[in-house]
């Protein structure tokens, strides 16, 4: 092995686990994005984000090495971040817990920061730090956000009295664990390697996972089977499992604040028929029971899922961007007035689909200004994708979806500071829309939109672009074809051919205090972010936004 390979590995966020499903599963370009995505320090954002938080999912191994996962909570502000490196958390594992005895300095341990209520997450993996009677402290080795998808939107209130500290032990599920199961459409799962010597990307690891109630099968009362959806291409608890195939799992009753807490063993089913049986299933996971503790009452949390920020929408119309985008207008089912939402932030959408046992959950960006009247989202059509063809062959002015309210950090964080808008392909639907924003205001704030695309027929939106940026000397727009037809004019509907770059965007912007704002593929994403950083650019002044990973 080349000196060079040594160090471009001894670089990366990932281990050997992770590397081999990425190269097995064909997602080897997520390693560059990820080196600038997956930090070693939590940003003021996360930073804040975690202190506002009334709970945490924590993932360890108790001193037998299993791993389980629990929940932490306390009163606002039990966790506060001192800084960038470091979490303090004002809890221990309650009385009966598995993880009531487990934790000690040094001890690997994942977090997962999770608000089903804005279904915002983030993941911090590290070790636990000194140890107090009331809590502990937590030193940062890896960071990382996720989006939102399968996140079950709850709202949150606490009650009294205190929880109590009962739990039963067993090795089999009763017959009463098993529907609490059958009826689940989240858990939460825990999963660790370590291997020799130091390395960041060792560890144990918290993670998410949700569906339609039933998504999780209950096979017999030793045995679960869930199926595992496209997400970030990281594959952080597959990675672990191919290596170490131990994992513990946590059922919440979010009426009650009961825990049920699993360990046992994993294994992976990747493409037998029963695969192909599960829609949108990529792999099954069956866990092997080994133990199981109940603790009823655990928490002083509940959560209300009533679907009281579920809204109708009536698509009124319909619109052809390109030759593979089109987009879909929407307003209220009652005529009233549609939930603020901020340029780049995106909606969740729910639609019920023929032949599916459950409405199909989608999220896509919002291509439109902000406006209470209407949503607009610019959907591309993908050819193995289940909500997006029916979106684009089916669905048709008058149908009714059901929509949550729009969320996402993706927005514009400085006010009145040059702007830098770049997009590639698809990516270009939030970025309309805090062009939009702009546009709409008078003011001579400098702003250049800068956009690739392949060529003229999938150039969508183009034409709006052109009609909001018209007379308007702050806003420069530049627009690269990578390649343009016959018939696409230089200089009127392109104008440079090529990929967008760090050496156009230097050519093209001329301000040290820019804010620079990504969205398209993310191979793309990281060769710009590390071209721009090598210009200089501050990591704090380039935000990026990745695709979803459901179509």
């Amino acid at each position: 092995m080349s000196e060079q390979l040594e160090f471009d590995r001894a670089k990366s966020p990932f281990h050997r686990g992770e590397r081999l499903v990425q190269a097995r599963l064909g997602a080897r370009d997520i390693e560059p994005w990820a080196r600038k995505v997956v930090r070693d320090h939590l940003p003021r954002q996360h930073r804040d984000f975690y202190s506002a938080l009334p709970f945490l999912v924590v993932a360890a191994r108790d001193r037998q090495g299993r791993p389980w996962v629990t929940l932490l909570e306390g009163p606002e502000g039990f966790v506060h971040a001192p800084d960038d490196k470091t979490l303090v958390i004002g809890a221990r594992p309650g009385t009966g817990d598995a993880l009531q005895d487990a934790l000690g300095p040094d001890s690997d341990m994942g977090i997962l920061g999770i608000d089903p209520a804005t279904r915002r997450r983030n993941r911090v993996n590290g070790k636990v730090g000194d140890m107090g009677t009331l809590g502990f402290s937590f030193r940062v080795d890896q960071t990382f956000g996720n989006c939102p998808q399968y996140i079950r939107e709850r709202e949150w209130h606490r009650v009294e009295p205190a929880p109590s500290g009962k739990a039963e032990r067993g090795q089999r599920l009763t017959a009463a664990q098993q529907d609490w199961i059958a009826k689940a459409d989240t858990f939460f799962i825990g999963s660790g390697y370590r291997g020799a010597g130091e390395s960041p990307s060792f560890g144990m690891d918290a993670s998410h996972r949700g569906g339609e109630k039933g998504f999780v099968q209950v096979l017999d009362d030793r045995r679960l089977r869930f199926p595992d959806y496209a997400g970030n291409n990281h594959f952080n608890t597959i990675g672990n499992l191919i290596l170490d195939p131990r994992a513990g799992y946590l059922f919440v009753d979010f009426a009650s604040g009961g825990l049920l807490q699993l360990t046992g063993r994993t294994t992976i089913d990747w493409d037998s028929d029963d695969v192909g049986r599960v829609p949108g299933a990529r792999r099954l996971i069956t866990l092997e029971i080994d133990a199981v503790v109940e603790r009823s009452g655990a928490m002083s949390l509940r959560w209300s899922s009533d679907g009281a920020s579920m809204r109708s929408l009536r698509l009124v119309e319909k619109l052809r961007e390109s030759d593979d985008v089109t987009s879909f207008i929407f307003e209220s089912r009652d005529g009233g007035a549609l939930p603020d939402f901020a340029p780049g932030q995106h909606l969740p959408i729910e639609l019920d689909i023929p032949g599916a046992d459950h409405p199909a959950a989608r999220t896509y960006s919002l291509s439109n200004g902000p406006s209470r009247d209407r949503y607009r989202i610019s959907v591309k059509r993908e050819s193995k994708g289940l909500v997006s063809r029916y979106l684009h062959d089916h669905l048709n002015p008058g149908a009714i979806i059901n929509s949550r309210r729009p969320a996402g950090d993706f927005v514009m964080t400085c006010n009145g500071c040059p702007l830098v808008l770049i997009s590639a392909g698809v990516g270009v639907t939030p970025m309309v829309s805090m062009l939009q924003a702009v546009a709409e205001k008078a003011g001579d704030r400098p702003v250049w939109f800068v956009h690739g695309a392949r060529d003229g027929r999938h150039h969508p939106l183009a034409q709006e672009i052109r009609d909001l940026t018209r007379n308007r000397p702050n806003i420069a727009v530049h627009v690269a074809y990578s390649r343009p037809l016959a018939d696409d004019k230089l200089g009127m509907d392109y104008d440079s051919r090529g990929r967008i770059d760090g050496a156009l965007l230097s050519r093209l912007v001329d301000r040290p205090d820019a804010h620079y704002f990504l969205c398209g593929p993310i191979g793309f994403m990281a060769e710009i972010q590390v071209d721009l950083e090598r210009q200089g650019a501050a990591s704090d002044q380039i935000h990026t936004e990745s695709f979803g990973p459901a179509k």
